[in-house]
């Protein structure tokens, strides 16, 4: 089995990290073992909850910036676990049966039997990318006095079933903020970067921050930054198109906007 997920070294005096939680589609035969989907359904339901060629973006995007970021990548899908979900009962998404470890799919069909009990993948993999991903936090800090996380990621056109707040704009690029992670001068680099087209909070809102640090230290600034697919793909879960370069141009724009 491949590593569950990888750190890319960055410059020693950046204190971005890109993170890419969603972008693989991997799963361990251990881990399929569990969904109930046959191969078809579970290839189709890939297409629509993977976060499609922003590994590539980010990676790209790096490449470009004048700073090199950090670069945080799962290499396994979120049908395993999903990083960015709390672990337990604060998580909203655990009313549609998507919490930490899924158990409903886009189209809230059964992904896991019921009564799946949901502790040992969480122990096997959320854990360790909490970890790893805090300790990367850590080192930013420690090298730079601190962290700017930028979480890549993509959206459908149109709403999904399981999206809770799939009623509100759609812009080509959504930002997402956090009231205590978000500084103001990081929200208008990123509007700076993206240009026209940019949204706030809809449909999708937050930040990622480890949990050591999430709404206690000011040091770890973060903002999601979600693209929507058919500006750059073709939908679900098919080949990039030219817009994956303009975006990545962008991306490296505010990550170069980011002062060290």
């Amino acid at each position: 089995m491949s590593p569950s997920f990888e750190l890319l070294p960055g410059a020693g005096d950046s204190p971005v990290i890109l993170h890419v939680p969603h972008s693989a589609r991997e799963i361990p035969a251990e881990v399929r073992a569990g969904i109930v989907l046959d191969d078809p359904a579970l290839e189709r339901e890939l297409d629509h909850i993977v976060d499609a060629h922003t590994a590539e973006i980010a990676a790209r995007a790096a490449e470009l910036a004048g700073v090199t970021p950090w670069r945080f990548v799962n290499r396994l899908a979120r049908l395993v676990v999903d990083p960015e979900r709390f672990p337990d009962e604060r998580e909203e998404m655990l009313a549609v049966g998507m919490g930490a470890v899924y158990t409903r799919t886009t189209h809230m069909e059964v992904l896991r039997a019921e009564g799946h009990d949901p502790e040992p993948l969480i122990e096997r993999y959320f854990r360790p990318y909490a970890r790893a991903m805090a300790d990367a936090v850590a080192g930013r800090l420690a090298a730079t006095g601190r962290a700017v996380i930028i979480d890549v990621h993509s959206y459908p056109s149109r709403a999904l079933p399981y999206e809770l707040h799939g009623a509100g704009p759609r812009p080509p690029v959504c930002l997402g903020t956090d009231s205590f992670h978000t500084p103001p001068g990081l929200l208008a680099a990123a509007r700076g970067a993206f240009g026209a087209g940019v949204g706030l909070d809809s449909p999708f809102s937050g930040t990622y921050v480890p949990l050591e640090y999430y709404g206690t230290d000011p040091r770890v600034s973060a903002l999601m930054v979600e693209i929507r697919r058919d500006t750059y793909m073709t939908e679900p879960g098919g080949p990039a198109g030219p817009g994956l370069e303009r975006l990545a141009d962008a991306l490296a724009a505010l990550v170069t906007a980011v002062p060290r």
